[in-house]
């Protein structure tokens, strides 16, 4: 069923767990998933960064085979179709294209910039019944492009943000995209107790969820984490298996070159990770 992520998220910070966005990049990704949440009976949040988007063809193909799959899998756990790291003509895209909650990071502009555009967005939205995350202070690593150093967000400008009526908000906190480095610090918990003291009831949103030890994550949720992206992990399991498929030679086996046969070891190791992402995150069963 897709819904937006409001309510969702809502309950997941009054029930002190967080709900998994994980992102999507084809039908094998987005079936897996999909497949996993209802097992576990876990509402889930299906993130589509704008370059995914670009890659399946754009923003409306990827809504109407999610909710068309949504329907013909049967699904019954609440699920979002959620823009990750929108740019502000990228999130009116995916509002005109049927998604049911959008990001704009607006980041990188300068905080009054970010206010105008997010102020707009948000009536936006909301006009249009979908939930919006917002964002303060870049994440590190790269994302589309965009490479921040994981610098920690402004708890002042974090309650700015929030207080323009946003569903939930990403705050930096010392945590990056992709695969973490050698001599990477950690999460700044006083940045994210600061942030949680100035912002109350938003739900607070954990990018690079991909790598973080799991005891901080448990951390993080208990000051205010609500939604925990995943993606690098998920990339990483698949590639694995996939080599793994190959290297064993079972393509040369029978029709085992069948793309059908050929991603399905993969398509197998991403059920299990986002299994696994969910009983972390504490959402079974919430559905």
């Amino acid at each position: 069923m897709i819904v937006s992520a409001t309510e969702m998220l809502k309950k997941a910070k009054a029930g002190h767990y967080a709900v998994g966005q994980f992102n999507i990049n084809n039908l094998e990704w987005t079936k897996a998933i999909l497949l996993t949440a209802e097992e576990m009976k876990s509402p889930v949040i299906l993130g589509v960064s704008e370059g995914a988007g670009k890659y399946m063809t754009g923003f409306k193909t990827v809504a109407a085979m999610v909710r068309a799959m949504d329907e013909s899998l049967g699904i019954t756990v609440p699920v979002a179709l959620h823009l990750d790291h929108g740019t502000y003509e990228g999130a009116k895209t995916c509002i005109e294209a049927g998604f049911s909650s959008i990001m704009f990071d607006g980041s990188h502009y300068e905080i009054e910039e970010n206010v105008a555009k997010t102020t707009e967005l948000v009536k936006l939205a909301h006009d249009h019944g979908l939930s919006i995350e917002a964002e303060v202070g870049a994440i590190g690593g790269e994302e589309d492009g965009v490479i921040g150093a994981g610098e920690c967000a402004d708890p002042d400008e974090c309650k700015r943000i929030a207080d323009l009526g946003v569903d939930m908000l990403a705050a930096g906190i010392g945590n990056i995209h992709g695969i973490y480095p050698e001599n990477w610090e950690g999460l700044s918990f006083e940045t994210l107790d600061a942030i949680q003291q100035k912002t109350g009831e938003m739900p607070l949103v954990l990018h690079g969820g991909s790598g973080i030890p799991n005891e901080m994550i448990k951390k993080a949720i208990t000051l205010g984490v609500s939604k925990v992206n995943v993606n690098t992990e998920c990339q990483l399991v698949f590639a694995a298996a996939t080599r793994e498929y190959i290297e064993a030679g079972k393509d040369k086996q029978g029709k085992g070159y069948d793309p059908r046969k050929l991603l399905a070891p993969g398509t197998e190791a991403i059920k299990a990770e986002v299994k696994a992402k969910i009983e972390l995150f504490g959402s079974a069963n919430k559905a």
